[in-house]
Formats: C-alpha cells, sequence, structure tokens
C-alpha cells in the first residue's frame, strides 16, 4: 500500500514536470482551420496562375503581387485563428498562455521558419522559382521539429512529414503548388483533427 503510494507521487511529479517544459495548449482545430485557408489560398492561387497561363509570372507583375498577397492573408488568418483558439484551450486547462513553455516553442519554432522564409526570398530574387515550394515546406518541417520538444509530440510527427514532402517536391519542381497543397492544406487537416480527438475533446 505504502508503495502504491509512492508510485502515483512519482508519476504525478513526473507529470507536473513534463507540463512545465511542455504548452500542451496548442489547438488541433486551429490546425484544421488553417489547412482549409491554404486549400482556398490554393485554389486562389490556381485560378490567378490559369488567368496568366500564356505569360511569364514576373515579380514585378500584377499576378505575382496577388500571389503573394493570398499567401499573406492566408497566414494571417491562421495566426489570428491559431492565437485566440489557443488562448480558449489555455484558459479551459488552465495554463497561461504566455509562460515559459510558449516563450521556448516560439523561439524555436521561429528561427528555422525564418531561415527559411529569407532563403526563399533570396531565390525568389535569383529566379529560381522552382525550388520555392520546396525550401518552404522543408524549413517549415524543421521549425516544428525543433519547437515539438516543447509541446505535444504530434507535431514532431508533422514536421517529419512536411520535410519529406518538401524533399520529394524537388524531384517534382515543377509541382509546387501541389506540394503545397499537401503539406499546407491536407497535413494540417489531418493533423489537426488528430490533435482535436486526440487532446481537445477530453
Amino acid at each position: 500500500m505504502e508503495n502504491e503510494k509512492y508510485l502515483q507521487d512519482i508519476q504525478d511529479i513526473k507529470q507536473m514536470m513534463s507540463q512545465s517544459t511542455q504548452f500542451i495548449s496548442l489547438s488541433g482545430l486551429s490546425g484544421i482551420l488553417a489547412g482549409i485557408y491554404a486549400l482556398i489560398g490554393a485554389t486562389i492561387v490556381n485560378y490567378l496562375l490559369e488567368q496568366n497561363k500564356f505569360d511569364v509570372v514576373i515579380i514585378e507583375g500584377l499576378t505575382f503581387k496577388l500571389i503573394i498577397l493570398t499567401a499573406f492573408v492566408v497566414l494571417l488568418l491562421s495566426l489570428v485563428t491559431a492565437s485566440i483558439l489557443t488562448k480558449q484551450k489555455a484558459k479551459k486547462v488552465g495554463e497561461k498562455v504566455w509562460n515559459a513553455s510558449a516563450k521556448r516553442l516560439l523561439i524555436n519554432f521561429c528561427i528555422p521558419l525564418f531561415t527559411g522564409g529569407i532563403f526563399a526570398i533570396l531565390l525568389l530574387r535569383q529566379e529560381v522559382y522552382g525550388l520555392i515550394a520546396p525550401i518552404t515546406l522543408i524549413f517549415y518541417g524543421l521549425a516544428c521539429l525543433n519547437a515539438s520538444k516543447y509541446t505535444l509530440k504530434d507535431v514532431r510527427y508533422l514536421g517529419i512529414t512536411e520535410i519529406i514532402l518538401g524533399l520529394i517536391a524537388v524531384e517534382f519542381s515543377g509541382y509546387g503548388l501541389y506540394f503545397w497543397v499537401l503539406g499546407f492544406g491536407i497535413c494540417h487537416i489531418v493533423y489537426g483533427a488528430m490533435m482535436y480527438f486526440k487532446y481537445d475533446r477530453k
């Protein structure tokens, strides 16, 4: 009886230590919505490219600017949605949104993400368009992988999936938009749904 009490105490301590080093308030629903936003954005980009299929898309052109605007709106909607739903989940589980774990998560996520973003901009300036999709997928995957140490382990598997898709996309560089749909759309919906049913509905 005494041994069982000690074992329970040890388990409680381990759980408390885990919660103190991990940010557990990520919302699976925000992943699903981010994926839906990405699919809508990809549809808009595909429409723009179809309208412009007989012309070369250049950085100074209107089509390219509309594509960048679409990507920015998708990113902004995803961030705002994630912020709102994460706050709601944090309140529900009694966790502070901006704690030490959240700071570590954000820092470790942003370093690879910003590096990949700068790399992609440099490739755009050099007109190496075929590698933009693979680079964004790979560095996003690295960002998820790097941040997964401080949050739900499912983020690690999402990161690995994104990296694999990015590497495959290098071989099929003419199909970047389809890989974006898979990586930022379908994968977010699938992993978001898994996280929602695994954690959020408890």
